[in-house]
């Protein structure tokens, strides 16, 4: 079951995916979208956690730029404006959107008072931003685009935060990468998974560079992860 939240900030109000599992109450999650907007890739992701269990709700970060983006990753012209709406994209006030999420979520019907985060790609960074700056009770990264100019901020870090790092990632080079893993291996909140061979966006369903068996295995140890720090 599905419906749409709107969430107000003192700066405006945007749009939020939801999608409820059968039972409630439940604990939430809130799915940082990838620069294709909240896109049927991310309702799909949210209906999937809804199917597990969970209260699943999908902000639209680019409200500010231009609201209800909503492309693929299949065409030129997509990747073209998916790119233009990054550049533009306020870091800052996107994880200030996300804690108003969460903030909102929390106040939901059904909601127990777990409230965690999941990302992907320009969602990554957020999430590990997410994790850092706010209230999230557990953070899921997956390949985060931007997380090596930012580690220093893992000293803010106070709850769980799983990584799913891509080895082979044309958009987090290996210089990229040693950053984050120096940094952060040893950090007691933070628990990283790196995959061999596995380029940007492996868990994307449909994209050019999926991958079901390292997907799968993600997808699985972000379960696992919520149902253990979420309940």
């Amino acid at each position: 079951m599905s419906e749409t939240l709107t969430i107000t900030t003192p700066d405006g109000a945007f749009a939020a995916y939801v999608a409820r599992p059968a039972a409630t109450p439940a604990p939430a999650v809130v799915v940082i979208q990838e620069i294709f907007g909240v896109n049927k890739v991310m309702r799909d992701i949210c209906d999937g956690l809804a199917a597990q269990g969970f209260i699943a709700v999908c902000p639209d970060l680019f409200w500010r730029i231009e609201p209800g983006i909503d492309i693929t990753d299949q065409s030129e012209a997509e990747w073209k404006k998916a790119f233009e709406l990054y550049n533009a994209f306020d870091v800052d006030a996107g994880v200030a959107d996300i804690a108003a999420t969460i903030a909102a979520v929390r106040a939901l019907p059904g909601v127990n008072d777990k409230v965690g985060a999941v990302g992907y790609c320009l969602g990554g960074l957020l999430a590990f931003l997410t994790a850092a700056r706010t209230d999230a009770d557990a953070s899921v990264s997956y390949y985060g685009v931007g997380i090596e100019k930012h580690v220093a901020e893992a000293e803010k870090l106070a709850r769980p935060l799983l990584m799913h790092v891509a080895e082979e990632d044309q958009f987090v080079p290996k210089e990229a990468q040693k950053v984050i893993l120096d940094a952060l291996k040893d950090h007691p909140q933070i628990e990283i998974h790196t995959y061999p061979g596995r380029d940007h966006a492996f868990a994307r369903v449909g994209g050019a560079h999926y991958d079901a068996a390292d997907a799968g295995k993600a997808n699985a140890r972000s379960l696992a992860f919520f149902k253990s720090n979420l309940g």
